[in-house]
């Protein structure tokens, strides 16, 4: 079935839904780790179109300039980086949250973040702090899995509990490190400990030298917007000392935004 027939998404009048576009975006994001070089089977298998159709789509990015080709396989190019960058630099959040990342970094020594949800992935989208080994940070744009970081367990905990029932049973809980939560239990129990005390702590999940603490950020009508969180070494700090040293600036930061956002 090609673009033109394929049915009107619910919500969207059909008027108003350019199906090429979400094809050709489709065929964009079906380029990952695992697939870093395709052929136009390959690309038609991952997202449900004939090889003939995406193989259109892939000579008409190849012209765009958003991938490249020597014939048989097809791949990204850095061009695509500017779609990423074009969100950073016109969002109105990663900017207004900047000299209150650089608050954060200078009162706790570590870089912070600004990360929001999208799909099961944490993306963050703005920091501030000292350069260090990236086995202990994120660049711009990076997206990780959300069960396995602080900023993105504190936002699934404050998901409705229908949502958050949903997410849970829809979800294989991936593994990483010895430390990661693979047990849809203990997964459950820990965000109900994370909404009830307001913040969130991961440490060795993702990375065994990594340690991540965030606090909500909040719009002024209280509405969740993101997650202010620092990700540091784990070093010889304590849980408790990284915490009491950490959560206040976070969570006075937090609250100095809220009528800003």
């Amino acid at each position: 079935m090609d673009n033109e027939t394929s049915p009107t998404p619910p919500g969207l009048d059909k008027r108003d839904w350019i199906a090429g576009l979400e094809r050709g975006v489709s065929i964009i994001e079906a380029f990952d780790d695992a697939h870093q070089r395709m052929t136009a089977s390959e690309a038609g298998q991952r997202t449900g179109m004939t090889r003939t159709a995406a193989r259109r789509y892939l000579l008409t990015l190849q012209h765009m300039g958003y991938v490249a080709s020597d014939g048989k396989l097809f791949w990204l190019t850095p061009r695509v980086l500017r779609l990423g960058q074009s969100y950073l630099e016109s969002a109105r959040l990663p900017r207004i949250v900047q000299p209150f990342l650089q608050r954060v970094a200078a009162g706790t020594h570590e870089i912070a973040y600004l990360s929001v949800m999208d799909g099961d992935e944490v993306v963050y989208i703005a920091r501030n702090g000292p350069n260090r080994s990236m086995s202990t940070g994120y660049v711009l744009g990076a997206r990780v899995p959300a069960q396995v970081t602080a900023s993105g367990m504190l936002m699934l905990a404050m998901r409705s509990d229908e949502d958050l029932g949903a997410w849970l049973e829809t979800r294989e809980l991936a593994v990483f490190t010895s430390h990661t939560i693979s047990s849809k239990e203990r997964m459950k129990l820990e965000l109900a400990r994370i909404r009830a005390q307001g913040w969130a702590l991961s440490e060795q999940q993702l990375d065994l030298n990594s340690r991540g603490i965030a606090v909500p950020l909040r719009d002024r009508h209280g509405e969740l917007v993101g997650a202010l969180n620092v990700t540091m070494p784990m070093g010889h700090e304590s849980s408790e000392d990284a915490v009491a040293r950490v959560l206040p600036v976070l969570r006075e930061t937090a609250q100095a935004m809220r009528n800003l956002i």
